[in-house]
């Protein structure tokens, strides 16, 4: 199976009442997913992205217990996290309690979250590739030099580097300025871009209800001022929400766009905006106004913190 993605569900904002609450500023009702999910398969979107972490760890139950009563055909995007050093068996141990979780024998791409220790880590993957357990391989949160180490131990095995899973958005294009995503496109490989609408904060700010998130980002929200201006012009023109031309954005540039839904309506707005494509004149007001604002709510390589310094 190729997978040729052009939107991707993402599952971060799935979880119990109170972490819906207290985190994403609302909970919304399984049965109310379960109805986003069987949108998803209408539209044409049948991949979801998880992780062990996501909904404080309900996230990949959830979706195993949905999947199988909505009985559709999906694909599955999952991730190893190596919170510590390698360990001999730690990815298939944490593997093998994701595929109980999502009821299944295999996961379609599986992506080491994090550039610890690479090269032992992905031999590990590698074994498993082998194994039938996983279809793809990609990697997350990798710089450059990163990706061209993980592509060549890939490359020594005869396995291609599927995708790179990184921050990216309308005020957050450093991958796009340093080169790697021209570096993606060259070699064939896709891009992922996860958090295109920065928790929210690239939504329409007309009438947005208050969230933890927008409550700690009052500072960035307020920087923004033009770029919204900017971003209600070309959604007005496009027939479009704000969101979705941030979604839109990404789609432009190649960029494939993992957005949280849990609702239909977010579903087929997701689905619509990965079709549209921005002109260049509208593309490039949206760039001038974005790096105008100085706007920044989470760095290109949040995560980086979380890498331990490599051995010496």
């Amino acid at each position: 199976m190729d997978i040729n993605a052009k939107a991707v569900i993402g599952t971060n904002s799935w979880g119990s009442k109170a972490y819906g609450k207290a985190v994403r500023g609302s909970y919304v009702e399984d049965s109310v997913i379960k109805e986003a999910m069987k949108e998803a398969s209408e539209q044409g979107l049948v991949i979801y992205d998880l992780a062990r972490d996501y909904g404080l760890g309900k996230a990949q139950k959830m979706f195993g217990e949905f999947a199988e009563e909505t009985g559709g055909e999906y694909i599955i995007s999952a991730k190893y996290t190596p919170f510590s050093r390698y360990k001999r068996g730690c990815v298939r141990k944490s593997l093998e309690k994701d595929l109980a979780e999502f009821r299944r024998s295999y996961v379609d791409i599986y992506w080491l979250h994090l550039p610890t220790d690479i090269e032992e880590h992905l031999a590990e993957i590698i074994e498993l590739y082998n194994e039938g357990k996983i279809r793809y391989i990609g990697i997350s949160n990798f710089n450059m030099e990163e990706c061209l180490l993980a592509k060549n131990i890939l490359d020594r095995a005869g396995i291609p580097l599927y995708g790179v899973q990184n921050h990216y958005s309308l005020i957050s294009r450093e991958w796009e300025k340093n080169g790697l995503l021209d570096w993606c496109r060259e070699n064939g490989i896709s891009f992922w871009g996860w958090a295109v609408l920065e928790e929210g904060l690239l939504t329409d700010p007309r009438g947005r209800k208050t969230s933890p998130m927008g409550l700690l980002m009052g500072r960035q929200i307020r920087k923004m001022h033009e770029l919204y201006k900017v971003m209600i012009a070309v959604a007005k023109r496009h027939d479009i929400t704000v969101a979705q031309v941030a979604q839109s954005y990404c789609a432009t540039k190649g960029v494939v766009p993992i957005c949280g839904c849990r609702k239909p309506e977010q579903v087929r707005q997701l689905a619509k905006a990965a079709d549209i494509r921005l002109t260049r004149g509208e593309m490039g007001k949206l760039e001038e106004a974005a790096d105008k604002s100085g706007a920044k709510v989470m760095g290109p390589d949040i995560f980086r913190f979380a890498v331990p310094k490599k051995r010496k």
